[in-house]
């Protein structure tokens, strides 16, 4: 299980746009730069919702075939208890093409319920209106009308969905532009890190939209330090 924030922690990165904390990931050099993000094939179902924040829960699900080893709901759900709030679930779909859905406003019902503020899958989400207006987030690359056989395979185990390898317990968030998965040995200093970046990329940016806008101005605000870590002043 990674290190858990204190609620008012999680809420400060909360506030920030996910681009902002992937550029604040950066000044750590805890990863390389092109990993963490979750491709776009991981949709953001509902970009009008405030940005998700969560523990990752993981599990893996098929809806192509009533046959095969199944975990019954019930253990999914005690599971889901053993990680922290608030919870995002995290389920790779093994079906190409998806077959059906696992989640719609049932499901979503039942999570919100037990802690859960929003869904990541690599497979189908359904009932998008109910869901829109319950607050629950859903990630996905697709919309299906049916849930078909869906069924749980594993649970708490690693996952791999949209290229991100999620293990129970990582921290994820979600918003508008995408999924990422925040390393926790750092989320503390994030909002510091989203913060003297902002501070950064506004003196440019004011720049730019000034009257005394100038080439040469430019080049010296775009060369100017980035922050780093330790941060320096």
């Amino acid at each position: 299980m990674s290190e858990i924030l204190k609620q008012d922690e999680l809420e400060k990165i909360r506030k920030w746009p996910t681009c902002a904390i992937s550029n604040a990931i950066e000044i750590f050099n805890v990863r390389p730069w092109n990993e963490g993000c979750m491709s776009s094939d991981v949709k953001c179902a509902f970009p009008d919702l405030e940005p998700m924040i969560g523990y990752a829960v993981t599990a893996v699900i098929s809806a192509d075939s009533p046959q095969g080893h199944r975990v019954g709901r019930p253990v999914w759900w005690e599971e889901i208890l053993k990680v922290p709030e608030p919870r995002v679930l995290v389920i790779h779909d093994i079906d190409r093409p998806v077959a059906g859905s696992f989640w719609g406003e049932v499901q979503a019902n039942i999570h919100k319920t037990l802690g859960c503020v929003g869904a990541v899958t690599d497979g189908a989400v359904r009932d998008l209106d109910e869901v829109q207006e319950l607050g629950f987030h859903f990630f996905a690359s697709c919309v299906s009308v049916t849930h078909a056989y869906v069924h749980l395979l594993e649970v708490s185990i690693p996952v791999k969905v949209g290229g991100v390898l999620v293990k129970p317990g990582d921290l994820i968030m979600g918003d508008k532009h995408g999924v990422i998965s925040v390393p926790c040995s750092i989320a503390r200093h994030l909002p510091e890190a989203a913060k003297r970046i902002e501070d950064w990329e506004r003196n440019v940016i004011d720049f730019c939209k000034s009257e005394d806008f100038t080439l040469e101005g430019l080049k010296e605000r775009v060369s100017a330090p980035k922050p780093t870590w330790p941060f320096l002043k």
